[in-house]
């Protein structure tokens, strides 16, 4: 990551501000925070004109039962029941980013994610579990950014769209359910274009200490057989350290907010939640061109609406290479 060694405005400013800018990646009946950001550009890595490519991979396992705001024990449950009870959703997912800076004011990204998910389910009526595996592409973003709004480009906007380039007919693979189709919220794609719109704004405590405060909003444009995912909102705040030699430390407060979908397909009674994450995590400049980081989220708040699956922490790392 940038040497804190020397104070730049115009770069270590953005770099705190950005950790924490992506739209999370949300499964209506298991809701999933995962909104730490890893949109390099707007952390002002990415601030010299040219092509930068970047790698993310997320690990997290969804086996906490919740109602609500309580947990709930599965032993609480005697099977069969009228409605699914999940037993674990387990994600690893990785982001591949190709961005390019116009000027120091106007830049392009590609966000594309790989999704690798196994979900287990024991569904309403049923008294075994139910199984899939989901392996592939997922739904490609489109960002461009401006960040011309103050001399210093210290306050940015960002504007783009999801496009519906992920699968959303993945079936069961086992159990009572093989060959029935699976909830849509966790399929690899919504199968709707979304728009992405997001401000944020950074500045520094002291020449030691960055800071940063952004908010997105994912909104839905249209339907698709039959389901229509809810708007999602991610507001951001965090700090860094800038003081520390190669070594970044930072701390991120990451709270994200998403309504019911819906929709004949979708399963409004067990979707939309309201989530908080405190996620500590630390940067390094591994070379002149190659910086990378490490972060874990963990939760602090969760409510959800109806029955649904959280992960108790998540694990991300990320790396950046500039050409």
């Amino acid at each position: 990551m940038i040497s804190p060694t020397i104070y730049r405005p115009w770069i270590a400013g953005p770099a705190l501000m950005a950790l924490a800018l992506l739209p999370t990646f949300a499964n209506a009946c298991s809701t999933c925070g995962c909104s730490l950001n890893s949109d390099w550009s707007s952390q002002g890595y990415a601030t010299s004109t040219g092509l930068h490519l970047s790698l993310r991979e997320d690990y997290f396992d969804q086996s906490q039962l919740i109602r609500g705001t309580s947990t709930v024990s599965r032993s609480a449950f005697q099977y069969p029941t009228d409605s699914e009870v999940q037993r674990k959703t387990l994600n690893r997912n990785t982001l591949l980013g190709a961005d390019y800076n116009f000027s120091r004011y106007w830049g392009l990204s590609l966000q594309l994610p790989y999704t690798n998910r196994h979900h287990e389910t024991i569904a309403g009526g049923d008294t075994d579990v139910s199984t899939s595996n989901a392996h592939g592409i997922g739904d490609l973003r489109v960002l461009a950014r401006y960040q011309g709004l103050s001399d210093d480009a210290g306050i940015g906007l960002q504007f783009g769209l999801k496009l519906p380039s992920g699968r959303f007919k993945q079936d069961f693979d086992a159990g009572p359910q093989a060959g029935q189709l699976l909830d849509r919220g966790l399929q690899l794609g919504t199968g709707t274009t979304d728009a992405l719109v997001g401000i944020y704004k950074f500045g520094y405590l002291s020449p030691s200490v960055g800071y940063f405060g952004q908010a997105m909003a994912q909104i839905a444009l249209d339907a698709r057989d039959h389901f229509r995912p809810g708007n999602s909102l991610n507001i951001n705040f965090g700090l860094r350290y800038l003081d520390a030699g190669r070594f970044t430390p930072q701390l991120q407060l990451n709270l994200h907010s998403e309504q019911r979908e819906s929709g004949n397909l979708a399963d409004r009674p067990n979707s939309g939640a309201t989530l908080a994450y405190l996620s500590p995590g630390i940067g390094v400049k591994i070379t002149k061109r190659l910086d990378a980081f490490a972060f874990v989220q963990l939760p602090v708040y969760q409510r959800v609406n109806g029955l649904q699956l959280e992960p108790r922490r998540l694990w991300s790392v990320g790396a950046q290479y500039r050409l």
